[in-house]
């Protein structure tokens, strides 16, 4: 039984892994490199034969976890790809959007080499490649137990990252030997704004954990919406132009419902243009008002006022390259559009025509990798190159970190903590810093944890470490949207039995309502032994 990392190795892109065990093999996210160098590292050869891997299990949709899955496909790979259905949802738009801007720059490109008489540039994979994968994904149930390939259990549990993000309880077994592994994926944080609450484990033998912000805290969401509000009331006061490079995923979705919050509030005028120019993320915010069952609380509440979330007055959806262009002749806005990075997409237009700018914001919402231009930006670089051409920087830049879907260092100790049993923490998807730090930090709670070089195998074997005597305290967990219905249903059905009380003292016969009563006790009596056998792991008070 074998881990091998082949990416997300003291680098936060590139997630992917690989299970050995009993001849069979299983990939855990399979994503691209982003960042510095991307091209030829996302073109070289899988160190593995694709057609070998017997599944896929993705823990969510994001590319730096899936977006080499079509080229996995292209190579050869014929198992199936497991994802929650958000997530294979998630999936449709990413891998279609990608491809199509893939064959778009390898036809730039192309053009450009014929002229110095250079080969032609193929994409990295292609729509046909893309569709393939699509036909490989199988959605599953967060919670449910499986054995999609013999020696392979598999759970997949809510990670409160991102819409159908998961962690991953993986089961493997071995010559009547039986071992744990817990991947992480990427963890949201304990107090959050859009998703549930991260699903806490006790028991593993090695836990595969991220580390993106290994040594960082992240403000409240009480400060981080104060700074977002400050930085956005200054910009707009001045009648500026407001740049917000976005995730389509999540975090387009979050800033949308941040503008819908600061318009209800007055905080700028009703009717103010707020450009999504992102395709792909109106496809995703779709999809996010598909399954409001696994939103936060606070989101579900917005909905049952009838409030749309993701939709402030002055929005509109930004289709063509044509409107895009537009925006250009537009000087009071807001413009939300992709990637996060700055390393392509829409932004790239609008920051080539507005960083030389001085009365241009530009807000900087999600991470920045090393080698991205919204790292170079936020590194304070004065003159960068945007699509070909030298831009000197004079707009002011703002950075607003608290938004992140990710954990913070505080809320990785926390979730780490649970484990009793001693594993193995292998702390990835970080930067060498983060990394570090996190593993030091896991270190100091009386755990293991290593940082692994790419390429690195470990051996899964029992963990062998006893349990700590002490654990650090864990948060209260927020009640999921859920669980908070299910108080609310419980509370009626209490008002509806005294009601019931009342009236049946006065009934000389209830036989008619006899039977209505006992098939009610045994829908209850379910309802309590589904309970009993859900329950989930005892927090610990804060």
């Amino acid at each position: 039984m074998r881990l091998k990392i082949l990416g997300a190795a003291e680098e936060v892109t590139g997630s992917n892994y690989l299970l050995e065990v009993g001849g069979r093999r299983v990939l855990v996210d399979c994503g691209i490199f982003q960042g510095r160098d991307e091209d030829r590292r996302n073109r070289e050869p899988f160190p593995f034969l694709p057609s070998s891997v017997d599944a896929v299990f993705l823990t969510h949709a994001h590319m730096d976890h899936s977006g080499r899955i079509p080229l996995l496909v292209k190579q050869g790979f014929k198992g199936k790809i497991l994802a929650t259905l958000p997530t294979t949802e998630l999936c449709e738009v990413l891998w279609q959007d990608s491809a199509k801007l893939m064959k778009e720059e390898a036809e730039w490109r192309t053009k450009k080499n014929r002229r110095r008489g250079l080969e032609a540039v193929e994409a990295l994979y292609d729509m046909e490649d893309a569709e393939k994968a699509l036909g490989q994904l199988s959605a599953v149930s967060y919670d449910d137990i499986f054995e999609p390939v013999p020696g392979f259990r598999v759970r997949f549990r809510d990670a409160g990252h991102i819409l159908g993000s998961a962690i991953l309880e993986v089961w493997v077994k071995e010559e009547g030997r039986e071992a744990k592994v817990v991947f992480s994926g990427d963890l949201g944080p304990q107090q959050t704004v859009m998703e549930s609450n991260p699903a806490f484990i006790e028991e593993a033998d090695v836990v595969v954990i991220e580390s993106t912000y290994g040594n960082r805290l992240h403000k409240s969401n009480l400060e981080t919406r104060v700074e977002f509000r400050e930085v956005m009331k200054t910009a707009l006061q001045q009648g500026s132009k407001v740049l917000i490079p976005t995730f389509a995923v999540d975090r387009a979705q979050r800033i949308l419902y941040e503008l819908t919050l600061m318009e209800r509030d007055g905080l700028f005028r009703n009717g103010l243009p707020i450009f999504f120019d992102s395709p792909m993320g109106v496809k995703a915010t779709e999809i996010y008002k598909a399954h409001v069952s696994l939103m936060s609380a606070e989101i579900q509440e917005q909905l049952r006022q009838d409030v749309d979330p993701y939709s402030p007055s002055g929005l509109k959806y930004v289709e063509s390259v044509e409107e895009s262009q537009a925006i250009n002749g537009v000087d009071n806005a807001i413009v939300l559009a992709g990637s996060g990075m700055c390393n392509g997409g829409r932004i790239v237009h609008h920051l080539k025509h507005n960083l030389w700018k001085g009365d241009t914001h530009v807000v900087f919402v999600g991470y920045q990798a090393q080698g991205t231009l919204g790292r170079r930006l936020v590194e304070g670089e004065k003159t960068v190159k945007v699509a070909g051409e030298e831009v000197e920087v004079k707009a002011s830049l703002h950075t607003i970190n608290g938004f992140s879907a990710h954990a913070d260092r505080d809320d990785l100790l926390a979730w780490s903590s649970n484990f009793g049993n001693g594993p193995l923490f292998v702390v990835t998807h970080g930067e060498p810093v983060s990394a570090k730090s996190l593993a030091e930090a896991i270190q100091a709670q009386g755990q293991q944890a290593v940082v692994p070089a790419i390429g690195q195998e470990i051996e899964i074997t029992p963990a062998a470490v006893e349990a700590r005597p002490e654990a650090l305290k864990i948060p209260c967990r927020v009640p999921s949207a859920p669980c908070l219905e299910a108080e609310k249903v419980l509370g009626e059905i209490t008002s509806l039995v005294s009601s019931l009380r009342e009236k049946t003292a006065d009934m000389v016969d209830a036989g008619e309502v006899l039977p209505l009563l006992v098939s009610t006790r045994t829908l209850l009596e379910t309802a309590r032994d589904r309970a009993a056998k859900r329950e989930g792991p005892a927090v610990r008070p804060a």
